[in-house]
């Protein structure tokens, strides 16, 4: 069977755990070689020693010079980027009237700046080669919104208007740009949610159950792999059709 990333040089940004990281071996498995970057020297570390063939790279998304640095190694280590997947996010959640500026700001500069950095440092080198995908982490939470998620809720709407923007932009110029748009997954982020809040999600889920990480893998999978060489500017939502 042909590896449908076979050789293709693939960054992804929060991949030392959950849906990041069942990503990269998943795209490992397909033959790509993987750049794992994340913000944590002992989890880059670990998840690299666990994925065969990947390199690790620390980066702070919201840190312009630390992106550029990574970028700049994996140029000159492989001379080439085909696939960017801005996977990396973090959640403070409140209420509007009880959130903090700093948990607005933090969450918006992660999730939403992190994405505009690491694209605008690597979008130039697909550029120069007249091709790349670029998968972008939204949510149904930035279709929909949700209880108590006003600054993780902008960020995902906003990256929704990044990808149809970028699309746009950068399709006409052989670099096609899409999002996915989980539902609610079983990472450690998720699952240390109160129970009987899980158990309503459930409920709510067609499907009955939440989503693996390994699921949402195989989603950025296709909207990387040439299979969707015709896909440009979506937002795919993957949540078992939580929203139907």
């Amino acid at each position: 069977m042909t590896m449908r990333l076979k050789d293709k040089v693939a960054i992804i940004t929060g991949a030392a755990k959950g849906i990041g990281f069942a990503t990269a071996k998943r795209f490992a498995q397909e033959g790509a070689k993987v750049m794992i970057t994340d913000v944590n020297p002992e989890a880059v570390k670990a998840a690299t020693d666990l994925i065969p063939g990947s390199e690790a790279y620390l980066m702070n998304v919201t840190d312009r010079a630390s992106v550029e640095a990574a970028v700049d190694q994996i140029m000159q280590r492989h001379g080439r980027i085909d696939i960017l997947i801005n996977n990396a996010g973090i959640t403070q959640d409140a209420r509007l009237v009880k959130m903090t500026e700093a948990q607005f700001d933090t969450v918006i500069d992660v999730n939403l700046k992190g994405v505009f950095n690491c694209t605008q440092l690597v979008v130039p080198h697909m550029l120069e080669a007249g091709k790349g995908a670029v998968v972008n982490a939204s949510s149904v939470v930035g279709i929909y919104g949700n209880f108590g998620q006003t600054n993780y809720s902008a960020t995902k709407f906003g990256v929704i208007g990044f990808t149809k923007t970028w699309a746009r932009e950068l399709g006409p110029k052989g670099i096609r740009v899409n999002a996915v748009c989980p539902g609610f997954i079983a990472t450690e982020m998720v699952k240390a949610m109160p129970e009987n809040i899980l158990k309503d999600i459930e409920r709510r889920s067609w499907l009955g159950r939440l989503g693996t990480p390994d699921e949402m893998a195989n989603v950025y999978l296709f909207l990387a792999s040439d299979e969707a060489s015709y896909v440009n500017g979506v937002a795919l939502e993957a949540s078992g059709g939580i929203s139907l």
